[in-house]
């Protein structure tokens, strides 16, 4: 057995979750420029996941990756919540 394995910082836990940053963050993405329900996914992921990262029962090493996916999802549900009510102002405008 090699001697850094036996320190401290390699052992892994086994009662942490692994992070899924990444996937809040292509999600986040996706809500900008496909559809609003991939941001609100990323929007409702990023803060479950945010939240069990403070607790402790997550990997926090994707704390700032997750945060920004979710804000992503946030302005992803703004944008599309904006193009839809201008969209039905412009129907309803012509009827």
């Amino acid at each position: 057995m090699d001697s850094y394995q036996n320190n401290e910082l390699f052992t892994p836990r086994s009662n942490v979750q692994p992070h899924r940053a990444t996937l809040v963050m292509v999600m986040g993405v996706l809500g900008l420029v496909i559809c609003g329900i991939f941001g609100i996914v990323a929007w409702v992921m990023g803060t479950s996941d945010l939240r069990k990262m403070r607790e402790g029962s997550m990997d926090p090493s994707g704390m700032s990756t997750t945060n920004v996916g979710r804000i992503l999802g946030m302005v992803s549900c703004a944008i599309w919540g904006l193009m839809i009510a201008y969209y039905l102002g412009m129907v309803t405008a012509f009827f």
